[in-house]
């Protein structure tokens, strides 16, 4: 399993560096957007794959039985999700208002006045 995460996390940051390297501000936005993902599943690689394993143990239980997943991933994970939106939507209104200055979402179009 961590064979196929590896795998996909290296697609996504291999497709994330393209996009960044483009001149649209469309696919700049993608960019960032597969960049942080790709970075959100490393983390979650990182704290180990403990499949059906409960984060917390139960109120009462007293102590722990078998496996328990470590939910400091999953905090940090959640964490990055709430500021990567932030930081598209704030891109993508960037975005907008550029297109509505310039016409053109191609970086290479904007010419200095």
């Amino acid at each position: 399993m961590e064979l196929i995460f590896s795998i996909v996390i290296g697609i996504m940051y291999a497709a994330g560096v393209y996009l960044l390297l483009r001149r649209s501000i469309v696919k700049l936005i993608l960019g960032i957007i597969f960049l942080g993902n790709a970075t959100n599943l490393l983390i979650l690689l990182a704290g180990g794959l403990t499949s059906g394993a409960p984060a917390f143990i139960e109120k009462g239980s007293g102590m722990v039985s078998g496996r328990v997943a470590d939910p400091l991933p999953q905090a940090l994970i959640l964490t990055a999700i709430v500021i990567g939106f932030g930081i598209t939507a704030f891109a993508l209104a960037l975005m907008y208002r550029f297109y509505q200055i310039s016409g053109t979402d191609d970086i290479d179009q904007v010419t200095e006045d």
